[in-house]
């Protein structure tokens, strides 16, 4: 232990010493670092530097989840077969960056597997380096009880694999959870209310956390969204939806105080949500600031902010200001 301390701070020493990072101490690292025989075990960090070319911050980084390379003719393996799959150098640090223990994974029962799942579904090399980079946990997950059903539920939503790669890279957290418990439930709710298919697929690329929620939790808020008076053939109407699932009833109320205390009527709130729901995923403080510029402008009362709510959506500093200033 008192040589991985020692090891660390040398390293640590020519971090901050730039002048010696084009010309890494690596022989010093092999006099600490080196096995007597390649197949004992041997520490992750002089395994990526001097085996590997890796960086010494990866290296480290890693090395301070996992200690040693216990099977080093095999960690090559998975590395040489990462970079035959098309994994470059940042793609390759990047990933046991985020995930170490791959280091130590199977490469014939374990990562194999997932490369071959998502090439006969039709994924391009650099749509499954994309992926696995971004999501490393994918290789750990089984391909029969979760990435599979996942995959095929995506590719039955979205139709193509160009759609659900757009996906995954946003949001690779659809392949963990049962999407036959959740995401298609809801969109079958939702196509039951009169929602459009397209509408749907657009909010599940642009929202998509929101199809993860519970179903008994999306009937809730759509039945919220129906007691507001909102019009269910608005084309609004899933924004509605989506806005109230994004906060609590003491968050709604809350925000509907903020509103009253600025000089708005129920009936201003409830025509101000209906023509524009985003509105209300704002936060309590930036409605209030745009209102009271509106106001203190002298040009515009309570009604022009109903009748154009828009304005409660953009950015103070970037939008509303410099057009002021214009004006």
């Amino acid at each position: 232990m008192r040589t991985i301390y020692i090891c660390k701070s040398l390293i640590s020493l020519s971090l901050k010493n730039t002048s010696h990072l084009n010309k890494t101490p690596i022989s010093l690292l092999s006099l600490l670092f080196i096995s007597s025989s390649p197949e004992t075990p041997i520490t992750v960090a002089y395994y990526l530097i001097d085996r590997h070319k890796f960086s010494v911050e990866i290296a480290l980084k890693v090395s301070s989840v996992v200690k040693y390379v216990k099977r080093p003719e095999e960690t090559d393996s998975i590395l040489s077969f990462l970079q035959e799959s098309g994994f470059a150098d940042t793609h390759l640090e990047l990933l046991i960056k985020r995930m170490p223990e791959i280091l130590s994974s199977n490469l014939e029962r374990t990562i194999k597997p997932k490369f071959k799942f998502f090439q006969d579904l039709g994924f391009s090399s650099g749509d499954v380096v994309e992926i696995v980079s971004s999501h490393p946990w994918i290789l750990s997950t089984s391909v029969d009880k979760r990435l599979g059903p996942s995959i095929l539920v995506l590719k039955s939503v979205f139709g193509s694999n160009m759609d659900v790669y757009g996906l995954l890279k946003r949001h690779g957290g659809y392949l963990k959870n049962d999407l036959a418990k959740t995401m298609l439930p809801n969109i079958e709710f939702m196509k039951n209310c009169g929602i459009s298919l397209s509408q749907i697929t657009r909010c599940v690329y642009n929202c998509p956390r929101f199809f993860l929620n519970k179903p008994t939790r999306i009937r809730e808020n759509v039945k919220r969204v129906e007691e507001l008076g909102f019009d269910t053939k608005s084309k609004m109407f899933l924004c509605a939806i989506r806005t109230i699932s994004s906060m609590s009833i003491e968050k709604w109320e809350l925000k509907l105080e903020v509103f009253k205390s600025l000089g708005f009527s129920e009936d201003d709130i409830l025509s101000t949500f209906r023509r524009q729901p985003q509105v209300f995923a704002g936060s309590e403080k930036k409605i209030k600031v745009i209102t009271q510029l509106l106001l203190s402008t002298g040009k515009c009362d309570i009604s022009y902010v109903v009748n154009n709510p828009f304005f409660l959506a953009l950015s103070v500093e970037n939008n509303l200001k410099p057009r002021l200033r214009v004006l």
